[in-house]
């Protein structure tokens, strides 16, 4: 019987076996090398041509090297229909057919194929669902909220631990800087001194495929990295040095994009606010409000560090949205 592709277990254990194909081996540094692929999304690509295997070539006694060569269109389309049939997210299936799809095109320019099976196989549709923002009121109201909390706790207790002004200042500056430049989370995680201009505001943020872009910070940003770097500075003098994070845990390390993300629902709760957001949707809030005030998609593109145009496009029909919904409440013919 096929393992079940569902099994983490399974996926672990194929894994680590498949790393042993030739191809694959050229294949996992064809990533790295030409695509500059970080390490998790070649675990992605793993986790699924080991799926793949899976169905293909059931049972323990298939090892590598494998004949890719082996697999036809219908192999190709029924490991795609079963993640249909379990019910699996479109992105998901769509996902496994990305993965596969640039595997066996890998191996067609590598001279070792003649025809790619997933070549021209159609992913199911995605349901257009547009991105969760935050109002202007509501990111004033998560943005303050970490000083608020530390004015409390000096007035309730009278001396203020250095430590905990230090965590309060700097939740205070990551909250800004997110919203201020749309850096995602594991990009404000992995800001260091030497990339952080306060003089000139802005930050050299390197995103997805290890590319750096330029990104403003506002006033109130800047201002908020000003407090807590000096704290940061008095407590741990050595992450003054430009090679260290931006924002540090209270033993004076790096702070994880986990602990950024636990921290943010520590304040959306004093906020008020629903715990269900994350700190991207202050990526979203931060494109779509640009927009709203007029600036235009390229303009926004560069900002975000999109590779297309199309994935900024999204946030235009959020605008939209709202302008209907905000039309159909006021218009006596709506």
């Amino acid at each position: 019987m096929p393992r079940d592709p569902n099994n983490a277990a399974s996926h672990d254990h194929a894994e680590r076996v498949i790393t042993a194909d030739p191809w694959i081996g050229q294949f996992v540094s064809h990533l790295t090398a030409e695509r500059n692929a970080s390490a998790h999304t070649v675990s992605g690509y793993l986790q699924d041509i080991a799926q793949f295997v899976a169905q293909v070539w059931p049972g323990p006694q298939v090892r590598p090297p494998y004949d890719w060569r082996e697999p036809d269109r219908f192999a190709a389309r029924g490991f795609l229909v079963q993640f249909q049939k379990r019910g699996c997210a479109p992105a998901t299936t769509r996902r496994k057919l990305s993965s596969l799809r640039a595997f066996y095109r890998f191996m067609e320019r590598e001279g070792y194929i003649e025809r790619n099976p997933f070549g021209g196989l159609r992913g199911p549709r995605l349901a257009k669902r547009l991105p969760q923002i935050l109002t202007v009121a509501q990111v004033q109201e998560l943005l303050a909220a970490p000083v608020r909390a530390l004015k409390a706790r000096e007035e309730t207790t009278g001396v203020p631990d250095p430590l905990a002004v230090y965590a309060g200042l700097r939740d205070a500056a990551i909250l800004e800087l997110l919203y201020s430049t749309g850096a995602r989370v594991s990009e404000a995680a992995g800001l260091i001194r030497a990339r952080v201009d306060l003089l000139a505001g802005v930050v050299r943020v390197r995103g997805k495929g290890k590319k750096e872009r330029l990104c403003a910070l506002g006033r109130p940003a800047v201002q908020s990295l000003e407090r807590a770097l000096s704290v940061s500075e008095m407590l741990w003098p050595e992450s003054a040095k430009p090679a260290s994070p931006i924002f540090l845990n209270v033993h004076g390390g790096p702070l994880t994009t986990r602990s950024m993300e636990r921290m943010m629902k520590t304040w959306l709760a004093a906020a008020g606010l629903p715990a269900g957001l994350t700190p991207h949707k202050l990526r979203h809030s931060f494109a779509t409000h640009l927009l709203d005030a007029g600036a235009d998609l390229r303009s926004v593109q560069e900002m975000l560090g999109h590779a297309s145009l199309t994935t900024t496009q999204i946030y235009t029909q959020v605008t939209v949205a709202r302008l209907k919904e905000v039309y159909r409440l006021a218009h006596p013919r709506a």
